[in-house]
């Protein structure tokens, strides 16, 4: 007869039914002590005339659950998370695995499994790194496989970002985050992901890569937001340079990028907030600690090497991100202002500085020369000194605003492209030049030269 090891519960039952069989004891008292039936204590009689001692151990033990995930099953989904998504969160790492390698678990069983395994999320608590390295400290003390400890060891990593919580906005459009993050988000050199956030919704409504924090990085996403949504009421941004910093001894004014960009917003009836503490704009900063655990992932999976195909993959990622994180539009009233056309948005969102004319009737921007074209496609002369604003527009065209009228800047070539006597050039000459319709806004050079005399005052004022 084989031996058989029954635990407490099922030792205590079979003592109370061999003594009851043996005695031929009162069943009523049996089934007080089992808390069970006088039929169930019938029952377990027949299985111990039957039976013997066996009958009593439970029907499951030794034996898996139907959803037990099997061992092969285990090993591939450890190997996937230290092989290909090592760096994304638990919860994101699920959704990944059920997208790309058509694995359904749970959250929870992958959390357990990569727990047990000592590989941690980059968003583990404080108490679960701690309880971690409590338990690899004890096993260095019982082992000495070093380089186990130590691979073990370089999956230990955890990033914590808390801000503080603060109540949304109430209108979608009213208050818009911007702001920049530097990280290594695609191939091996750090870019700069431009992100705008509505404060109502964590709606994401604009986002652009570029080399730097830039004035062209945050036009994009105004670019994005205007053409999309509206005018928003207010910007939230830090204290960077492209805001609220002019630097010393700059040589121009396109420089000056603060001027730059809140005239812009100037024009566009849009208010700007700055601050340099982060909780000022923590909307935007937590969405970026979202951003790193899972925009790299995404990018180096879909072999995203170059900028320009970055910012392409954003428009999808994007659309998708919002569909998953934000709370819906249609249930938030929008406070956005109408969309202005496209003309506008282009010639709003330009980088205006001022120039003089010189001794050539010309005018000169980064070491090249420029005439002025009129309309009927033929150049203007201006004396020696005239003023203008230059304006290049969003789209890169180049304009120059002289006493309140609109002329092309075309740029002087050191060598004729066609020759006038020897090549036809009238079809050239007959093409039709674009100007911008005339507005009453922005290029007005002495509107523009009194609101950067303003800003100065301002920024004089407030660093005395």
């Amino acid at each position: 007869m084989r031996k058989v090891d029954l635990n407490m519960n099922e030792e205590n039952k079979y003592k109370v039914i061999k003594k009851l069989v043996e005695t031929n004891g009162n069943k009523k008292r049996a089934s007080i002590k089992l808390d069970c039936s006088i039929r169930h204590v019938n029952r377990l009689i027949a299985g111990y005339n039957s039976y013997g001692k066996e009958f009593f151990v439970h029907g499951n033990r030794g034996r898996q659950p139907a959803h037990t995930l099997s061992f092969e099953l285990k090993n591939q989904i450890v190997d996937l998370y230290t092989s290909k998504y090592w760096d994304c969160n638990f919860r994101f790492f699920t959704e990944l695995l059920l997208k790309h390698e058509n694995i359904n678990v749970s959250e929870d069983t992958v959390r357990k499994l990569l727990t047990d395994n000592y590989l941690l999320s980059p968003k583990s608590h404080r108490v679960t790194r701690k309880r971690v390295k409590q338990e690899l400290k004890q096993q260095k003390q019982n082992t000495t496989a070093k380089k186990e400890i130590a691979k073990i060891q370089a999956n230990i990593v955890a990033i914590e970002n808390i801000h503080p919580r603060q109540p949304r906005s109430l209108y979608f459009g009213e208050e818009v985050q911007l702001d920049a993050s530097e990280h290594i988000w695609f191939g091996d050199v750090k870019t700069y992901l431009h992100v705008a956030i509505d404060d109502a919704t964590s709606h994401i409504v604009g986002a652009y890569f570029d080399y730097q924090e830039t004035l062209n990085g945050y036009y994009n996403i105004s670019y994005q937001i205007l053409s999309n949504y509206g005018i928003p009421y207010k910007f939230k941004t830090d204290g960077r340079t492209v805001f609220e910093y002019k630097r010393k001894k700059s040589p121009s004014e396109e420089e000056d990028t603060f001027t730059q960009f809140s005239y812009a917003c100037h024009q566009l009836g849009i208010a700007i907030e700055t601050s340099s503490v982060p909780e000022f704009k923590a909307r935007v900063e937590r969405v970026f600690d979202t951003f790193q655990s899972r925009l790299p992932v995404e990018l180096r999976l879909a072999d995203i090497t170059s900028i320009e195909d970055a910012n392409k993959f954003l428009v999808k990622y994007i659309k998708e991100f919002n569909e998953q994180f934000a709370l819906c539009i249609n249930d938030t009233k929008s406070v956005f202002e109408k969309q202005p056309d496209k003309e506008k948005i282009n010639l709003i969102l330009a980088v205006i500085s001022t120039r003089t004319v010189d001794t050539g009737h010309s005018i000169s921007i980064n070491k090249k020369f420029y005439q002025f074209i009129a309309g009927n496609n033929l150049p203007i002369y201006f004396h020696k000194g005239t003023k203008c604003s230059i304006i290049k527009a969003f789209d890169g065209s180049m304009f120059a605003s002289v006493d309140e009228s609109i002329y092309v800047l075309e740029e002087i070539p050191e060598r004729m492209e066609v020759s006038e006597n020897f090549e036809n050039i009238e079809k050239r000459k007959a093409e039709k030049i674009y100007l911008p319709r005339k507005m009453s806004h922005p290029w007005k050079r002495k509107s523009y030269e009194a609101f950067v005399s303003k800003q100065s005052h301002r920024m004089n004022k407030e660093a005395s």
